[in-house]
């Protein structure tokens, strides 16, 4: 059976993340025994998450429920620090390369050693007659030479390409720990984040101590031990940022094909990503949810102030909380330093130093009538600042005589109040009491969890009321800006932040198997799921703008789940064909996506204009315009070709455009795409090798002294 000690650190793995257009969400599961005072604590949480964001809840067990749940940062203790895998193959690879450095160099020695061999003839006297050379000598030494340095050079090429080698690893293995994982801590003294979890097990009403320890008030100590329970814990950080990408597959003539969504996935939160479960969300995880509220409007001379959110009366009794801490006085430290600049004795190391005996002040007198004036204290919450004469309850000061005589002095540095004079003038009336104006708390006085209650020693408009903490974390905050650093990474090709391309909704895609994403900073693919799109081939031609037919595929969705813009590699018949630019496809939206020119269709426009004048007086301009485009199918299979054509728009009254062609205007909303105004096609089914011929064109009449901007004779 565990210990005590044991069973409250639990260990903990990541479960799933939902990864959002900016930040996650993560989910850990943690197993363990619930001990008897229910406290727990589940490590392994990242450095950076966000405190506020973690939630936690019991998984299974009926009765067994978390009642608090809070993060905590534990320093561990500092032991000797050994470099990880990386680090030792990066330290082992360089030792290895320098020693085949050091053994190449050898060789080359040795090469320059045994070239320089050669042979030297004794010294030759004045008188010696000439000697002949031994030519077998001189032979035999070049053959020793050549045979040596084949040897050697043999040698030196094993240990250029081990050296070779050996730089190849060891770049490597320094490139594996530059773009090594962010999982780590890089303080001297490891630190560990951790969930503080309360935990109220079934029929506990408190704890209370035992003869055998910590038990719940009114039950008995279980005959089974301590109970297994598996808690949830949910918590957001930042650093995580994701976009889509395509892989179209399809086959030539087919009316469907499958379309592979896969994400490209970024995270620097701190913690590695290891067979988790991925599901990609476009929503903003950080944005508000708060509902508007709509206030009514009064009319009149004052209208009364809106009572403060979050804002309530201080509690009754308020003044009194520290009145037994006020009674027992200041700690030694504050009353020996108020002493010593009061003029009293010093404390030093050695002792109090006495100083002279004060002189005694005179007591003042009293009338006999007077009661005697309560002791002063130090006043609490709510009461009279340090520096004013303490109030009787009928608003007069309390040291104030009710007759003539002497009084009380006032607090020091405050002149005593005198007795007015018998048969004087009234004492005037006491002040009316301030308005009390209820404060408008501001956006951290309102986050309940961050205040703290300040203490007796706080000053007096702080004494007992609830304020701002202390400012989060540094460390945190710092881990937090380096995880945030990922969201401007440069996009992939063709990528759409999916923030952008949801529009105004928000959709969620569950990816399909666990996968590992390691905590880099870098692009990651994450294969999501497949989906069943519909799909054609069309060819389109604005010949008007350029002579060029262009292929096309209309996708269509008819699926519940929109497609997000991105990029997307189509694959024809099992042969990569381009990358293009997928549009974002609602449920049910039709869209078209550009495979590049078509060579094997051409495409000829000619235009003709003529122009004359009608009406009695001759009055009217008639420009009349002929369209003629000719369609050549070269490919050895029928194509379905769409010519874009267009005819002018106008808004004035006395000018009309008449058509005379069998081209449509397209329908508003119907079609893959949107058309401008004055926008015409033709639809035509072209045969293999077969030609075709379109006739269009328009009449614009326009009043003789008018005319068009840029001349009347234009195309």
């Amino acid at each position: 059976m565990k210990t005590e000690a044991a069973a409250r650190q639990w260990g903990s793995t990541l479960d799933s993340v939902v990864v959002y257009a900016q930040g996650a969400l993560c989910r850990r599961l943690a197993r363990g025994s619930v001990p008897r005072d229910g406290k727990v604590r589940v490590a392994g949480l990242p450095r950076s998450l966000d405190p506020g964001s973690l939630r936690a809840r019991v998984l299974g067990v009926p009765g067994v429920r978390v009642t608090e749940a809070r993060v905590d940062v534990e320093a561990g203790t500092p032991g000797l620090a050994t470099p990880d895998g990386l680090h030792r193959e990066v330290e082992r690879l360089t030792d290895e390369y320098a020693a085949a450095l050091a053994r190449r160099d050898r060789q080359l020695g040795l090469i320059e050693e045994v070239r320089g061999l050669k042979p030297v003839p004794p010294a030759r006297r004045r008188d010696d007659p000439h000697r002949r050379t031994p030519v077998g000598a001189w032979l035999d030494l070049a053959d020793f030479v050549d045979e040596r340095l084949t040897r050697l050079h043999s040698r030196l090429a094993g240990l250029e390409r081990t050296v070779s080698s050996v730089e190849h690893e060891l770049d490597v293995a320094t490139d594996r720990l530059a773009r090594a994982s962010t999982d780590a801590p890089s303080a001297h003294v490891p630190t560990t984040v951790c969930a503080v979890l309360t935990l109220d097990r079934p029929g506990d009403t408190g704890v209370v101590p035992g003869p055998d320890g910590l038990r719940a008030a009114g039950t008995e100590p279980e005959e089974d031990g301590e109970p297994e329970v598996e808690v949830e814990l949910e918590y957001a950080v930042p650093g995580a940022v994701w976009v889509p990408t395509y892989r179209l597959t399809c086959r030539q003539g087919d009316s469907d094909g499958r379309l592979l969504m896969r994400a490209s996935v970024a995270q620097r939160t701190g913690e590695d990503w290891t067979g988790v479960r991925i599901a990609l969300a476009t929503a903003d995880l950080r944005r508000g949810n708060d509902l508007p509220r709509l206030r009514s409007i009064r009319l009149g001379r004052r209208q009364a102030a809106p009572a403060p959110s979050g804002w309530r009366e201080p509690p009754a009794g308020l003044a009194g909380l520290f009145s037994g801490y006020d009674a027992a006085g200041s700690p030694p430290a504050v009353r020996a330093a108020s002493v010593a600049a009061a003029g009293g004795p010093a404390v030093l190391p050695g002792g109090p130093v006495p100083s002279p005996a004060p002189v005694a002040a005179p007591r003042p007198v009293l009338p006999p009538s007077a009661p005697a004036p309560a002791p002063p204290s130090a006043p609490g919450y709510g009461g009279a600042r340090p520096g004013l004469a303490p109030q009787a309850p009928s608003g007069r000061p309390a040291g104030r005589a009710r007759s003539g005589g002497s009084s009380f002095a006032g607090a020091p540095g405050r002149p005593a109040m005198a007795a007015p004079a018998p048969g004087g003038a009234p004492a005037p009336p006491p002040p009316p009491p301030p308005v009390v104006v209820p404060p408008r708390p501001s956006g951290t006085e309102l986050d309940y969890a961050a205040l703290v209650l300040s203490g007796p020693d706080e000053s007096g408009t702080h004494r007992g009321r609830l304020f701002p903490g202390a400012p989060t974390d540094p460390v945190a905050q710092e881990y937090r800006r380096r995880a945030e650093s990922v969201a401007s990474l440069p996009l992939p090709g063709d990528a759409v932040r999916p923030r952008e391309s949801a529009g105004s909704f928000d959709h969620r895609f569950d990816a399909a198997a666990r996968t590992d994403i390691p905590s880099d900073g870098t692009w990651h693919t994450v294969t999501v799921t497949e989906i069943p799109v519909g799909l054609r081939t069309e060819y389109l031609t604005v010949p008007s703008v350029e002579q060029t037919v262009y292929a096309t595929l209309v996708l269509s969705n008819a699926t519940d789940q929109a497609l997000l813009a991105g990029p997307v590699e189509v694959t024809v018949d099992g042969e990569f064909l381009l990358t293009a630019a997928l549009p974002t496809l609602a449920p049910g939206a039709v869209r078209r996506v550009g495979l590049g020119p078509a060579e094997g269709i051409r495409v000829i426009r000619r235009t003709h204009l003529n122009e004359s004048t009608a009406g009695l007086r001759h009055n009217t301009t008639v420009l009349d315009h002929r369209v003629h485009v000719e369609l050549a199918n070269g490919l050895a299979r029928p194509v379905t070709v769409e010519v874009r054509e267009r005819i002018p728009v106008t808004s004035e009254p006395d000018v009309r455009i008449e058509e005379r062609a069998d081209w449509t205007a397209p329908e508003a909303g119907t079609g893959p795409e949107n058309h401008a105004p004055g926008t015409r096609l033709w639809r035509l089914d072209l045969p293999a090798g077969a030609t075709a011929a379109l006739a269009g064109g328009y009449e614009i009449r326009i009043p003789t002294g008018k005319a068009l901007v840029g001349g009347n004779r234009r195309s």
